[in-house]
């Protein structure tokens, strides 16, 4: 349930690209990607650009919390093609993210699997005996007395799961109201971003990589 939903409304739509079959976007941190069920939930990513791009369609997802690119379809032929790249594990996702404490691990590769923790939902929990592979690969790029800064590689693509990855282990996401081991989050946001995106562009077939700098 989402509790005040204020999304912010500066910059209203941040466009990193544009033609006549695809669009990408920057989500702020706050902003819903589709609208939630309640009437006070509409405003989210896809509503906004629906609004400008009336024939525009959802590919993917980024959490509420989480800032960064998103890629959507300008037509139906679009985002089949899309699809089929996010279901074959074609595109190249990486993300940055502070986690609490220092960790001592240079890189890595969490392979847990991930169940929707009814009784909590949205958020999601480790289960063996029941849960979807998940993916995640990791790597350490600096560190202080009390955070670690890595960059993170989802190669499967459920919900939460970089931030329930990064819970088991050890270090939550900063910011996380929902798996940090802090009883107060220490920042105003979860400190999660979609940083980089790269896929085949769905009509003539060329690489395209796009770049957001994180504003943590």
């Amino acid at each position: 349930m989402l509790m005040d939903y204020q999304p912010p409304l500066q910059p209203y739509l941040d466009i990193q690209y544009q033609d006549e079959d695809i669009l990408v976007l920057n989500k702020p941190s706050g902003l819903l990607s589709v609208p939630g069920k309640a009437p006070e939930h509409l405003d989210s990513l896809s509503w906004r650009v629906q609004r400008v791009f009336p024939t525009a369609r959802v590919v993917h997802r980024l959490d509420m919390a989480t800032s960064g690119l998103v890629v959507m379809a300008m037509h139906l032929q679009s985002q089949r093609h899309l699809n089929r790249q996010f279901a074959e594990r074609q595109v190249q996702k990486r993300y940055i993210a502070w986690l609490e404490g220092q960790l001592t691990i240079q890189k890595g590769t969490i392979e847990v699997p991930l169940i929707c923790d009814w009784p909590k939902r949205p958020q999601q929990k480790v289960c063996f005996l029941h849960g979807k592979p998940a993916c995640t690969h990791f790597r350490l790029l600096t560190h202080n007395d009390t955070a670690s800064k890595v960059a993170l590689i989802p190669v499967t693509g459920r919900s939460h799961q970089l931030r329930v990855h990064m819970q088991w282990l050890g270090h939550p996401i900063i910011g996380d109201k929902f798996y940090s081991k802090q009883s107060t989050p220490s920042a105003q946001r979860l400190l999660l971003h979609a940083e980089s995106l790269g896929f085949r562009h769905p009509v003539h077939g060329n690489w395209l990589q796009f770049h957001s700098d994180c504003v943590f």
